[in-house]
């Protein structure tokens, strides 16, 4: 490891105006990056990371936003040190992309939808490096061959809306790398991928560190992840830096309560537990706003909860004898692949084919699987929110898929569903009190407005939020509240079964952590049944009683979800549960023993 500095951040602030005030964003913070090394910045929504990396590229919006104090010392290929803070915005574009590249956090918003992938690129290379046209496509072909693109002459012709997730974002990896820059600035690259893809982005990243020795910042609320790829951690919140530190350090003694609620927040994948720790397990705010330490360790949190064998044992001989409230028999869901030009269909795409199993009343059943995996268009399928091609599917022993519509609205308020996505899944227009009385009058449940305006107020309480909410509109709430407005109002028609479509997927590890204790709140004191979908194989164990791998539209893997993940029985739930970002002390020691040596062999 090189200790050449390439990045200095000195005492850094930056501010937004409101109408009536100002919010510092980042509070005076500061941190070195050296060549060939990875900084990994942590923290919650509102922490200050992002800003702190656009405040680096100088894109903050001014106004509202302005960097107030502080410098940021960039330390050029030649040797020269530039302060960022003092340069001008023609400079400083010399600079963006070519020196320091960034890639954000969603792909699909960061590429422009009407100019092709391998375009988009060739232009970045183009203002950069002044070659031709020819020369840049020779280049950007190159690129998709090194983030190991399949068939890159196709993709370099292809839009972004025909590529999948894990694709865009090695798009956006070769356009961030197209100029050899000296820092790579990662802002949440892999949030919303699943754990091979990811873990294949990860190496990748680490490949194009080793080749180029360059530096990285990566930005993430996943402290696996980091424990991974980082050599140095900088924990923030509330926009300051309260740790920071070497990565065996941090994990292995963390020091500040909040770095401890970080890391015993994540779900472990070596024990069961009744809940999950949250922040205010490990610090309080008291009336003045001061933070009150609570003086318990990692450990101790995990083992207050922790169930043992013989619990889990006894709470399953229970479950398993009670009533089956849905049987899916040989469902298959198939979409038209490719047709005659008189509309004959002449393939399929087989998204379920042949699946059957049971879920039993008050059970919590994983689905868990890549994307394309056919997971969330079984759930759509159960919901007939997507058509079955063949099969049967059993609602308290009523045959539902051959109901017609009018016929099913009975049955739609037994079943909800939890979308991936909070914000695009509520109407934008309407306050969240009319969002959860709209079903309620649908289904004629409550005797007048007033009495559901009541049972909203009520339901806001139950999921964590106030009654005084119920005139906001979806956009005045944080990503974890409006996950919360959508379980609200999928119990605002007293359903039975509930399916969880990714329903956690993009919150911070420590509101994924409330989310995921609340649902098992509700689902105690409502007897709900859930089927929890989700690509994060961590978060499946630890809601599950019972686990379904799906590969390819089919069941590869069914059985108790501890079982699967101690001893999995197919090659693919292997190569699912080793893709895991796990975090344990050997695996950071090992991390950087390879990285160390790839460094070396350099």
């Amino acid at each position: 490891m090189q200790n050449e500095i390439l990045l200095e951040v000195k005492n850094l602030v930056t501010d937004f105006k409101t109408e009536t005030d100002y919010i510092r964003a980042v509070d005076n913070i500061s941190f070195t990056l050296n060549k060939g090394e990875t900084i990994g910045i942590v923290g919650e929504s509102g922490s200050g990371k992002s800003v702190t990396s656009l405040s680096i590229m100088q894109l903050i919006p001014n106004p509202p936003g302005k960097i107030t104090g502080g410098n940021i010392i960039f330390h050029t290929k030649d040797h020269r040190a530039i302060d960022l803070t003092k340069i001008s915005e023609s400079e400083m574009r010399t600079l963006r992309g070519n020196d320091i590249a960034m890639i954000f956090q969603e792909p699909m918003t960061s590429l422009n939808p009407v100019i092709k992938c391998g375009e988009q690129v060739m232009e970045a290379i183009m203002l950069h490096q002044k070659i031709s046209r020819r020369a840049a496509r020779l280049r950007t072909l190159d690129l998709f061959n090194q983030v190991q693109l399949p068939t890159p002459d196709l993709i370099l012709d292809r839009y972004p809306h025909q590529l999948s997730g894990g694709q865009k974002q090695r798009v956006m990896i070769a356009m961030a790398m197209s100029c050899n820059p000296s820092i790579l600035i990662a802002d949440e690259p892999t949030t919303a991928l699943d754990v091979t893809v990811q873990k294949t982005i990860l190496d990748l990243m680490l490949k194009l560190q080793r080749d180029q020795n360059m530096g990285i910042v990566f930005i993430t609320h996943d402290l696996g992840v980091i424990a991974e790829l980082a050599d140095k951690v900088v924990v923030m919140y509330k926009g300051k830096i309260v740790e920071q530190g070497t990565v065996l350090e941090i994990f292995s003694n963390p020091k500040h309560p909040y770095t401890k609620s970080l890391l015993a927040c994540r779900p472990p994948l070596e024990k069961r537990l009744k809940r999950l720790p949250i922040v205010s397990d490990f610090m309080k705010l008291n009336t003045e706003g001061e933070m009150i330490e609570i003086s318990k360790t990692v450990s101790e949190a995990i083992n207050d909860v922790t169930i043992t064998k013989e619990e889990r044992v006894q709470t399953h001989k229970e479950l398993y004898s009670r009533d089956k409230i849905l049987e899916i028999q040989n469902v298959k869901t198939w979409f038209p692949a490719r047709k005659t030009f008189l509309g004959k269909v002449l393939d399929y795409t087989k998204a379920v084919d042949d699946v059957t199993f049971d879920v039993y009343e008050g059970e919590t059943l994983g689905l868990v699987g890549e994307s394309g995996c056919g997971k969330t268009t079984l759930g759509r399928t159960i919901l007939k929110l997507a058509d079955a091609h063949e099969g049967k599917i059993f609602f308290r022993r009523e045959e539902i898929l051959s109901l017609k519509e009018k016929d099913f609205r009975n049955f739609r308020k037994h079943l909800q569903i939890i979308f991936q996505d909070p914000y695009s899944s509520l109407n934008p227009r309407i306050t969240i009190g009319d969002a959860l009385a709209e079903p309620m009058k649908f289904h004629n449940i409550g005797s007048s407005s007033k009495d559901r305006k009541e049972r909203v107020h009520d339901l806001l309480t139950k999921v964590g939020l106030e009654a005084k909410h119920y005139k906001r509109y979806p956009h005045e709430f944080s990503g974890g509240q409006r996950q919360r407005v959508c379980i609200a109002r999928a119990l605002a028609v007293n359903p039975q079964f509930i399916i969880c479509d990714e329903s956690v997927s993009a919150l911070d590890v420590s509101v994924q952590a409330q989310v995921l204790n609340l649902l098992n709140d509700l689902k105690k004191e409502f007897k709900f049944t859930y089927i929890f979908i989700s690509h994060d194989l961590s978060v499946v164990k630890f809601m599950s009683d019972r686990m379904i791998v799906m590969n390819q539209g089919k069941i590869a893997e069914m059985g108790d979800a501890d079982e699967i993940y101690n001893n999995p029985q197919t090659e693919y739930t292997q190569k699912l549960i080793s893709s895991i970002p796990k975090g344990q002390i050997d695996d950071i020691k090992s991390s950087i023993d390879k990285k160390v040596r790839m460094m070396s062999n350099a």
